[in-house]
């Protein structure tokens, strides 16, 4: 067989190679590779691994972001990106005390709540919680929560 013959066939054979490949890869799936899934906040389970401390406050903080991105109707990480003013493509949040406290809220009833069904706070501590939640004045619950977080610093 001659060389370019050769050279024709074996060129031939990797063309169809790559096109079986590219097929079999898109028939398993290869198009939705890499796309972020974004997950409704109000639904959304928080799976958080890990044990210890470290791991409940963070599967605290994304109960909450997730009870809050629920009542503000956006998903967590726009809420998360709306703190950010020159963030582009996200939706500017109203930011007004009313807005706020709501809120708030919302986001620590869904902690409290999140972290009773997990166990890890019992019934009667949720429901002190919650009651604490509903009724204490915004303010101590938001410079709660800065006092909290000045001890990681």
């Amino acid at each position: 067989m001659a060389p370019q013959r050769v050279a024709a066939f074996v060129l031939a054979a990797l063309v169809a190679a790559g096109v079986a490949l590219i097929v079999l890869e898109l028939r398993l799936g290869a198009d939705e590779f890499g796309q972020a899934a974004v997950a409704d906040p109000c639904t959304a389970e928080v799976a958080f691994p890990g044990d210890g401390v470290d791991a409940s406050v963070q599967r605290i903080v994304l109960s909450g972001l997730n009870g809050a991105a629920c009542d503000l109707d956006t998903t967590r990480e726009e809420l998360v990106l709306a703190f950010v003013p020159e963030a582009p493509g996200v939706e500017p949040i109203e930011w007004d005390r009313e807005t706020i406290e709501r809120t708030v809220r919302s986001g620590l009833l869904r902690a409290a709540d999140d972290a009773a069904a997990r166990g890890s706070i019992g019934s009667v501590t949720a429901l002190v919680l919650r009651q604490l939640i509903e009724r204490a004045p915004i303010d101590w619950l938001i410079r709660g929560g800065e006092e909290i977080a000045g001890l990681f610093d």
